[in-house]
């Protein structure tokens, strides 16, 4: 499971511009599909013949885009001002690395010493950072790259600590992996593995998923902000790294389906799953689309726990990971009626 998600995690895949993932996906799941297909939009729906069928579908679902940057302009100097695709806090990258395919380059800003001490007390604007790919000039820096392309933060995948891991775009490999796993196995029910694009964005591939194949349950792997922190206490931390799988029970974008968050939980608790819930709602996961589909879906939720997420160097448990692959495993056997 950590070793496919250190795969992934490595691979490019901002909003928009997934295909990188999306090919390593494909690849791993032809020796197990009884059917798959892309959709013009993107999405990966991997079908998995099970013990019994229900008699609407049953969908897995993570996303595969991560956020990035975006080439805005260039100038004439030979930086870069760019955008950010998806939600990222400009305090955050203010010297870390990036890359547009095969191009390195560095997020800056004026340096400390030339800003004012009005400069100083204020958090910094994406208008006021650049990327700087070392171009002598705009036609060097024109002969690399081009307005409109994606780029992604450039950050190795490290174990560290005690059981922890730092990558890049854990939000939502670690989902991409889970159903990677999961797949590899004959289902307690027939099952939809479906890869989504576009998430970070507005949820924009689950709804074409979600209108294709019209589910009756659907349960999303994501990863989730964690603010256990120094000096957070209490319910501000949201959800805690170490802390288990995460259920929610309502986001900014879903209030999840009552009763299977309790079947969730029970399911946990029956087979030893360390779970938590979270203290705060905010946020929002593909659920947010599918859950309205047509004539509507019942829809739940597992997520990994994961600090400065969104961010160059995201952190998360092993163990937590590990826990959302068995949460999503449990889900599937209670579906199909397997105590086991």
């Amino acid at each position: 499971m950590i070793e496919l998600m250190k795969q992934l995690c490595a691979l490019p895949g901002p909003s928009g511009c997934e295909d990188a993932v999306r090919e390593f996906v494909l690849e791993k799941v032809k020796p197990f599909a009884d059917e798959m297909k892309t959709d013009a939009i993107g999405n990966i729906m991997v079908f998995r013949k099970g013990k019994k069928a229900l008699e609407r579908p049953v969908v897995l679902c993570a996303h595969m885009d991560e956020v990035g940057v975006i080439i805005k302009k260039i100038t004439d100097d030979g930086m870069l001002k760019f955008g950010f695709v998806g939600g990222v806090d400009p305090r955050v990258v203010i010297g870390r690395p990036v890359r547009f395919g095969n191009v390195q380059g560095v997020i800056g800003i004026k340096a400390v010493h030339l800003t004012t001490a009005a400069e100083r007390r204020t958090m910094p604007k994406t208008k006021d950072l650049y990327i700087d790919i070392g171009a002598a000039s705009k036609a060097a820096a024109e002969d690399k790259v081009s307005l409109g392309d994606y780029g992604v933060f450039d950050s190795a995948v490290v174990e560290f600590g005690d059981g922890l891991i730092k990558a890049k775009a854990i939000d939502d490999r670690v989902g991409c992996a889970t159903l990677l796993k999961l797949i590899e196995d004959e289902p307690p029910i027939d099952t939809w593995f479906c890869f989504t694009v576009q998430e970070e964005v507005g949820l924009r591939g689950a709804a074409s998923m979600a209108y294709a194949l019209d589910p009756g349950f659907a349960m999303v792997l994501e990863g989730t902000t964690a603010a256990d922190l120094a000096e957070v206490e209490g319910g501000k931390a949201v959800c805690r790294v170490r802390g288990g799988v995460v259920l929610p029970f309502m986001d900014g974008a879903t209030i999840y389906d009552a009763e299977l968050f309790e079947l969730l939980r029970n399911a946990c608790d029956k087979r030893g799953i360390r779970w938590q819930t979270k203290t705060r709602v905010a946020g929002g996961t593909d659920a947010g689309r599918i859950h309205k589909s047509r004539a509507g879906v019942r829809v739940c939720a597992a997520a990994a726990p994961v600090r400065y997420i969104h961010s160059p160097s995201s952190v998360a448990a092993v163990a937590d990971c590990e826990a959302v692959l068995s949460a999503a495993r449990a889900f599937l056997e209670e579906l199909g009626g397997d105590d086991e």
